[in-house]
C-alpha cells in the first residue's frame, strides 16, 4: 500500500466531479508552473509530497520544462503501491507543436517523461499556435504570430480525438477558449472536448463561459485559483487587483480562522470548478487540501464571493499577440466574435 505522510488527507475525502466520460477527477489538484522560478526539481519534490498528502489530481504541461523531472516521481510512487487508476494526469500540447504529426509526437514525448502509459486529461494548451520563447518580457511579439483560424485549430483536435481513440488519452480538452471559439469547436469536434482550464478566481469568475462550459457537460479546471500573485512581471499591470486584499474575502477568512487564499480554494471547489493551485512548501499544500475537506463556506458566505467578480483578468497573454492585433482584448473575442472570422 502507498505509504502516505502522517497528517495527509485521506484522498477518499477529497469532492469528485464525475465527467461526461465517467471518469472520476477529484475537486483540487496540484499546478506544476513555475519552473522559471523555482526549478524543476523542487517542483517534482513538491509533486513527491503532496501525492503523499493526498493529491491525487497533478496539472502538467509540456511547455513548463519539467515532465522529464515529474516522471520518476509517479514511477516511485506507482512501484510503492499507488494504484494508476488512482492517479489523474494531465498534460498539455505547447503552440508549437500543433501540426497534427507535432501534436502526437508530443503528446508521446510527454507521456514518455512522465513515465505513464496513457494520459487522464490532456488539452490544447492555447488556440493557436502562437509562441513565445521561454521566459519572454511582456513586450515580446513573434511576427508569425496570427489570430485564432479554426480549420487550423481543428486540425490539431482531430490529432487529439486520434490520441483518445488510441488509449493514449481518456479525457481530451481544451484551454484558454472563449464563447465563440468553443461554440465553433463544438460544432465540428467529433470527440468533444470533456475538460476546460481557463483563469478563474474571485476577482476574475468569468461567469458566462464558466456556465457556458457546465450546460455543455465540460468540467472547468481554474488556473490562478487564489489570483495568481507570483505570476511572471509580464503579465503584471498597475490596474491589476490583488484578490488577497478584497476586503469581504478578508473577512470571511477571518470568520474562519484561515487565510484569505484557501477560502478561494473553498469557494472554486463549491462553485463547482477544479482548482490547481501552486505551492512547492509542503504547509501549503497540505493546507489547501484541507480547505477543501472541512469547514465550508455558507450560502451566505458564497453569495459574498459572487460581488466579488470585477472582471479582472491576471495572465492577459500579450505575448501572443499578431501583427495588426490592437491589445490583449483581442486573444479573448470580447465584443463576442472572433477577430478576422467571418463564418
Amino acid at each position: 500500500m502507498f505509504r502516505m505522510d502522517a497528517n495527509a488527507v485521506d484522498p477518499a475525502k477529497v469532492p469528485q466531479r464525475i465527467l461526461s466520460t465517467g471518469d472520476r477527477m477529484p475537486g483540487i489538484g496540484l499546478g506544476t508552473f513555475g519552473s522559471d522560478k523555482y526549478g524543476a526539481e523542487e517542483i517534482a519534490g513538491a509533486v513527491r509530497g503532496a501525492l503523499r498528502a493526498g493529491y491525487r489530481l497533478i496539472d502538467c504541461a509540456a511547455c513548463y520544462g519539467n515532465e522529464a523531472q515529474i516522471g520518476p516521481v509517479f514511477s516511485e510512487a506507482l512501484q510503492d503501491g499507488l494504484k494508476r487508476e488512482e492517479l489523474f494526469v494531465i498534460s498539455k500540447v505547447w503552440n508549437d507543436a500543433h501540426k497534427p504529426a507535432d501534436v502526437i509526437a508530443s503528446c508521446r514525448k510527454s507521456l514518455q517523461d512522465l513515465h505513464l502509459d496513457y494520459f487522464d486529461g490532456y488539452l490544447v494548451h492555447w488556440p493557436f499556435p502562437n509562441y513565445h520563447a521561454p521566459g519572454c518580457d511582456g513586450d515580446a511579439r513573434n511576427p508569425d504570430s496570427r489570430p485564432y483560424i479554426h480549420e487550423e485549430f481543428m486540425e490539431t483536435w482531430h490529432a487529439v480525438e486520434k490520441l483518445t481513440e488510441e488509449g493514449l488519452v481518456r479525457n481530451p480538452g481544451v484551454s484558454n477558449v472563449t464563447i465563440p471559439k468553443l461554440k465553433l469547436i463544438l460544432r465540428d469536434a467529433r470527440i468533444r472536448p470533456v475538460l476546460n482550464e481557463m483563469e478563474l478566481h474571485p476577482s476574475f469568475q468569468q461567469g458566462e463561459l464558466f456556465q457556458f462550459t457546465l450546460d455543455h457537460n465540460i468540467q472547468p479546471i481554474g488556473y490562478c485559483p487564489i489570483g495568481s500573485p507570483s505570476r511572471p512581471e509580464r503579465d503584471r499591470s498597475a490596474d491589476d487587483v490583488n484578490d488577497m486584499e478584497m476586503a469581504p474575502l478578508a473577512e470571511i477568512a477571518r470568520r474562519h480562522n484561515v487565510h484569505p487564499a484557501l477560502v478561494c480554494l473553498k469557494w472554486a471547489v463549491q462553485r463547482g470548478q477544479i482548482p490547481i493551485p501552486f505551492s512547492v512548501k509542503p504547509a501549503q499544500y497540505l493546507s489547501n487540501l484541507k480547505a477543501v475537506t472541512e469547514d465550508p463556506l455558507t450560502a451566505g458566505e458564497m453569495h459574498m464571493m459572487r460581488g466579488l467578480d470585477r472582471n479582472a483578468r491576471m495572465i492577459k497573454g500579450q505575448v501572443f499577440l499578431w501583427p495588426g492585433a490592437e491589445s490583449w482584448l483581442d486573444l479573448w473575442d470580447v465584443d463576442g466574435t472572433i477577430p478576422g472570422w467571418t463564418k
